[in-house]
């Protein structure tokens, strides 16, 4: 059957950022369950289905674990036969397991250690990588890498070299007819068009659970002397939340508290436009605003209640004031968004502040893009003004539209997105094929043409 009738798979790989013992103080050193809950929820996930579909079919932690008790063995144990060695190392070999699965294996295994192929958007262990998409392939897609299309997600930025890598593995290994690696800013600009015209011009606000990025786009292309990258995602916004409940004194247990944080960060969290009118209105009406966290002890499986109050509010607002949250960082996120556009082609600026689309699960608050909108255009107007006032009033500004995009998919645009383009009649003419990779060799994958159906 020709694999351009079948739909294509989608895979999006997270931008894999991996917590360190180091980024840990004192305390949270001493507590082991702490740690382990920190690994599995900050460990970037991969979102993998078919074009054509709203969501992924799986979500999984980029993460994998492999027994690698066969190679810690003492030479003395392991005499025999060449045979008997050899079968030992390829069943070692084939004992791994990824994404959740890894996890509670490590955790409960010493024999299994944890490999993250990708961390910071690059992928720093293709061994582990090939294993990775092997099992996302086989087990959970259970569908035959010869019969589709694949269409894999990049950081921008990433080097050529490491386009070749992949399209060897792909073409190599999983035998695919057809491969497109796309710009996950790029998939996720395309996932915010509201309208039949898909306006591949605009600014990419990409906020996940290890880093913020914002990146322009023009045409389809990145700018890549433009890309802004800000060291507060949606990880310190727990950490933060944590933080504050702490220091109430909330009866949390030290290892849930973490645990505690995200889930309310992603149940009760919401966006304010004023946090001097938020304080007041919780001191006025707590009954109303406050709420209540119900948790079990993970030890001793007793009960126990905390109070969600300030935090609610708090939390997001360390995108817009960051001060409160740390003094290494004090640059909102819509003066860093007006940064990059300000960097831009001048040409291009005001197509980008026209068109702002926000990606990723920390920009699902509400009323998130609207106070990002309302505080950037505040930035924007208080320019024009400045510049009007310079010129005395002889030459005067054109207003500037500014726009953000929010959907109800933000939370997987990239994703999404993918899915969108790879359902086009375009996508499968503009992949690289097997017959081109036999006849050019792995360079034929360094660069990935835009489409007519991205507009």
């Amino acid at each position: 059957m020709d694999p351009t009738s079948r739909p294509a798979v989608v895979i999006d790989n997270g931008t894999g950022y991996v917590i360190r013992l180091n980024d840990l103080d004192g305390f949270e050193k001493n507590v082991s369950f702490f740690i382990h809950g920190m690994l599995s929820d900050l460990v970037r996930y991969t979102k993998m289905g078919f074009a054509g579909n709203v969501e992924p079919c799986f979500i999984l932690p980029t993460v994998v674990a492999s027994n690698e008790s066969f190679l810690s063995q003492p030479k003395s144990s392991l005499k025999g036969s060449w045979a008997a060695q050899h079968n030992a190392g390829v069943a070692a070999d084939m004992d791994f397991f990824i994404g959740d699965e890894a996890l509670t294996k490590s955790r409960s295994s010493s024999t299994y250690n944890l490999h993250y192929p990708i961390e910071h958007g690059q992928v720093e262990d293709w061994d582990a990588m090939e294993r990775y998409w092997q099992q996302c392939v086989f087990n959970y897609l259970r569908c035959d890498p010869e019969d589709h299309y694949f269409l894999l997600t990049e950081s921008p930025l990433t080097p050529p070299e490491s386009r070749e890598y992949t399209g060897e593995i792909l073409f190599e290994t999983f035998n695919v007819p057809g491969l497109y690696i796309a710009v996950n800013s790029v998939l996720a600009l395309a996932a915010g068009y509201t309208t039949s015209k898909c306006e591949m011009t605009g600014v990419v606000v990409d906020v996940g659970d290890g880093a913020t990025r914002v990146v322009p786009v023009a045409e389809g292309y990145v700018i890549g002397s433009c890309i802004k990258t800000i060291p507060i995602a949606g990880k310190d916004v727990s950490l933060f939340i944590q933080q504050l409940m702490r220091e109430r004194g909330e009866n949390i247990p030290p290892e849930d508290s973490f645990d505690v944080a995200r889930k309310v960060k992603e149940l009760y969290c919401y966006t304010c436009s004023d946090i001097v009118k938020e304080f007041n209105k919780h001191d006025k009406e707590p009954g109303k605003y406050i709420k209540q966290w119900k948790g079990v002890k993970p030890k001793t499986g007793a009960p126990y209640t905390c109070d969600v109050g300030y935090e609610r509010f708090l939390g997001p607002e360390v995108f817009f004031n960051p001060e409160i949250y740390s003094n290494d960082f004090t640059t909102s996120l819509p003066a860093v968004i007006d940064k990059c556009i300000q960097s831009a082609p001048i040409d291009t600026r005001r197509a980008l502040y026209k068109n702002i689309v926000l990606s990723g699960g920390s920009t699902m608050f509400k009323d998130f893009g609207r106070r990002l909108q309302r505080d950037l255009k505040k930035i924007v107007d208080a320019r024009v003004l400045a510049n009007n006032a310079r010129t005395g009033g002889e030459i005067t500004s054109q207003p500037v539209e500014v726009n953000v995009v929010s959907h109800p998919v933000q939370k997987f645009a990239v994703w999404f997105g993918g899915s969108v383009l790879s359902s086009t009649p375009e996508f499968f003419a503009s992949c690289r094929t097997k017959e081109e990779y036999e006849e050019c060799g792995a360079s034929i994958c360094r660069t990935n043409p835009v489409f007519k159906g991205m507009y």
